[in-house]
């Protein structure tokens, strides 16, 4: 017993004839179309029918899928989703402490704010499955990496009385 693949049998001329016939009536469709097309253009332009083409409105959310897919605006706005829906993704209480801030399309970093440095630090713990969390729902690679900050402060102001150029208190001692 040899375990020789079977051989497909060669088309036979009925069925290369028919191969012909269906391209042949494809390539007569395509141009009668094309004609009743430029019959129409000379006519006055295309006018609507009772069928739908691409000239009738559409529904919002269509218009709107349609301009992301064409600008190329997927990962930016499947990202943005993700900006809020923040608490389903994190959890309620690593939300309530730390937000989402901007995304970079080109580094693919998402950078999240933290209130306080115990929470920054628990995030850059937590990062690596949160990463992984966001990749599973909007596409492997999307996000490379999570840029914790911590909590921001008030611009520093050194006291009521400053030398006019000054930058702070290091720049008045010899």
């Amino acid at each position: 017993m040899t375990d020789q693949p079977a051989k497909t049998p060669e088309p036979s001329g009925v069925d290369l004839a028919r191969v012909a016939l269906r391209a042949a009536k494809e390539q007569a469709r395509a141009r009668g179309a094309a004609a009743q097309q430029k019959k129409q253009a000379r006519r006055g332009g295309l006018r609507s029918g009772a069928r739908a083409d691409g000239r009738d409105p559409l529904p919002l959310g269509a218009a709107i899928n349609r301009l992301i897919t064409e600008r190329g605006w997927e990962a930016p706005a499947a990202v943005g989703g993700v900006m809020g829906r923040w608490p389903q993704m994190v959890g309620p209480e690593v939300a309530q402490h730390c937000e989402p801030q901007r995304y970079d399309e080109d580094a693919r970093v998402l950078t999240v704010r933290c209130d306080s440095t115990a929470w920054a630090t628990q995030l850059r713990l937590l990062a690596p499955q949160l990463v992984a969390r966001l990749n599973a729902d909007l596409g492997q690679g999307t996000v490379r990496l999570i840029k914790v900050l911590g909590p921001g402060g008030p611009p520093r102001r050194y006291g009521p009385l400053r030398s006019p150029g000054s930058t702070g208190p290091g720049d008045t001692y010899g």
